[in-house]
Order: C-alpha cells, then sequence, then structure tokens
C-alpha cells in the first residue's frame, strides 16, 4: 500500500514536471495573449472544480467572483496610477473572498438544485449591481487598465514578462488546490461530497467545511478574474453574466470533475475552440457548438476528458 502511494506520487510530480516544462516553452510556439487567457480561465475552473470535483456543490454564480476581482483591480489600478499591480491584484483576489463568504453564509445551508438556484440568483443580483454602478462603467466596462510594473522594476507591459507573471500566478493556485485536496481537510470534502449524513455522524462540522471550501474557490476564482484584467486592460459586464458561470461548469465536466488537471484541459479546449469557431463561418454558432458538446460529455462521457483517460490506463495498463 505505502509502495502504491509513492509511486501515485511520483507519477503526480512528474505529470507536473511536464506540464511546467510544456508552460515554459509555450510562448515559442503560441501567442502569449492568447497562452494567457487559457491560464487564467483555467485557474477559474481549477477554483470552481475545488467546490464541484471535491466537495460536490453546483455553483452557478461563479461568475461573480471572477467579475468582482476584474472589477476591483481594474477600479483601483485604474483610479490610483501609484497602486503597484501586485496590491491591485490582491485587492480585487480580497473582494471576491468577501464576497465568496458573503455567498456562502446565505447558501451553503442548502443541497442539489436549492444550493444551485441561491447562487444564481445572488449572481444576477452582483450583475446587476455592477450595471448600474458608475465606477464599472456600466455597459462600457472599463478599459485602458494599466498593467505597470511588477515589484516596481519588471515592466508587464512586454507580453512575455506578462505571460511569465500570469503563469507563476496559475501554478500557485493549481499548487495549492492540488495540496488542500492531498490535506486531511480534502479528505473531509471528498467525504461530503461521498456520503455528507456519514460525515456528519462522524462529528465533522460539514457546514464550516463547505464554507471554507466555497470561500476558497471564490477567492481563486476572484484572483483568475484581476489577473486577466490586468491581461488584457480591460473589466466587462460579459465576466459578470451568468454564461460565463456556465462556461466555468462545462470546462470542468468537459475536462473531469474531481480530476486536478481535467479543469486545465477543459478550459484549454472550450477557450481555443471558441477562438477557432469565431474566426470562421460558423462564429454564430458558437453558443449552440458549445451547448451540444456539454450534452455530449454528460451523456457519454461524464468522467471528462481526463477522467476518460485514467479508466482506460487503469483498464489496459494495470
Amino acid at each position: 500500500m505505502l509502495q502504491q502511494q509513492k509511486a501515485e506520487q511520483r507519477k503526480k510530480q512528474l505529470l507536473n514536471l511536464v506540464l511546467l516544462v510544456l508552460l515554459l516553452a509555450a510562448p515559442a510556439v503560441l501567442y502569449p495573449v492568447f497562452l494567457m487567457k487559457i491560464l487564467c480561465f483555467a485557474l477559474f475552473a481549477v477554483a470552481f472544480n475545488l467546490l464541484l470535483g471535491f466537495t460536490g456543490l453546483l455553483s452557478f454564480g461563479h461568475a461573480a467572483f471572477l467579475a468582482s476581482g476584474a472589477y476591483t483591480t481594474g477600479y483601483l489600478l485604474s483610479t490610483y496610477p501609484g497602486l503597484s499591480t501586485e496590491m491591485g491584484i490582491l485587492a480585487g483576489t480580497a473582494a471576491a473572498t468577501v464576497l465568496g463568504f458573503c455567498f456562502a453564509v446565505v447558501a451553503i445551508r442548502r443541497q442539489g438544485i436549492y444550493f444551485a438556484m441561491i447562487t444564481l440568483a445572488l449572481a444576477q443580483l452582483v450583475f446587476f449591481f455592477f450595471v448600474q454602478s458608475e465606477f464599472t462603467g456600466g455597459e462600457d466596462g472599463l478599459h485602458g487598465v494599466p498593467r505597470g510594473y511588477l515589484f516596481g522594476f519588471i515592466d508587464l507591459s512586454n507580453n512575455l514578462a506578462m505571460y511569465y507573471f500570469v503563469l507563476a500566478v496559475f501554478l500557485g493556485g493549481y499548487l495549492l488546490v492540488q495540496r488542500i485536496v492531498g490535506s486531511p481537510f480534502g479528505q473531509v470534502l471528498k467525504a461530503i461530497k461521498q456520503n455528507e449524513a456519514r460525515t456528519v455522524s462522524l462529528g465533522y462540522n460539514v457546514n464550516l467545511y463547505k464554507l471554507l471550501a466555497f470561500v476558497m474557490s471564490a477567492g481563486l476564482a476572484g484572483l483568475a478574474g484581476s489577473v486577466k484584467t490586468v491581461v488584457f486592460q480591460l473589466a466587462s459586464l460579459g465576466d459578470a453574466q451568468w454564461h460565463t458561470s456556465g462556461e466555468v461548469i462545462l470546462m470542468t465536466l468537459l475536462g473531469g470533475t474531481g480530476t486536478l488537471l481535467g479543469p486545465v484541459i477543459g478550459a484549454a479546449f472550450v477557450v481555443n475552440l471558441e477562438y477557432q469557431l469565431s474566426q470562421g463561418p460558423l462564429g454564430d454558432w458558437v453558443d449552440a457548438i458549445l451547448g451540444a458538446i456539454f450534452i455530449l460529455t454528460v451523456i457519454a462521457f461524464r468522467s471528462g476528458i481526463v477522467g476518460e483517460v485514467q479508466k482506460f490506463m487503469r483498464k489496459n495498463l494495470g
């Protein structure tokens, strides 16, 4: 048993190393801004998967956290030129974390579809707040957000420097989630997903664990939104709309819920597919095609891309 755990740990470390090498070399092959978009949405999906894949909570309101991080960072960096980029990002992450706590306090005692509908309703309230607020620019959004300098001397207007900063943020979030789900805290989250009533009978404060998972997921989603605003130098209502919450669900399901790499693969697939379709004659059919992929995934590939690959390897390679 111990040898098997060590083997699994070595496989995980090797996979992380391969992923790191590929990401470090990627700008030599692909446009850095496109890669940064993938990384931002990958971090968003990894954050969402902490809630859905490892805790069993389906949130339809995660766009609110992405947008709150985006708008907070965009407003502060645009309004206060002396504020450093890293402080603006931290402020956006903090705002999303606080909002996540408020959502969790209201929704966490509900289960299933009731939990999902409460998060959707709260997210719509946040959306309408952003529409009506002057600091967000309303339907026009925030434009011209300065990238600034990282730590006062790294010029983030350079796309390559910006890419490696975004990569560092993504890897930090990815490894944090990996550490969380592998810890005793993460084992309790998995137990809640599998059998909440049994977890309660073992003496765990289930609502507290779910609240903490929700808040951490919201904070990481806000971090993704904050970094995305700095990359594209804008924050828009598109980040707060309900279909953004639907997209992150699709990314997670397509890649594989309950797997660490699944949301990353799912985010890369969806972002690339949207880009490719938008460049061709099927640009008006993007939503319909994504909807069809969602239905196909739920019906035929419920484990997602990574989950199906893992099943195949266990079956054929032992």
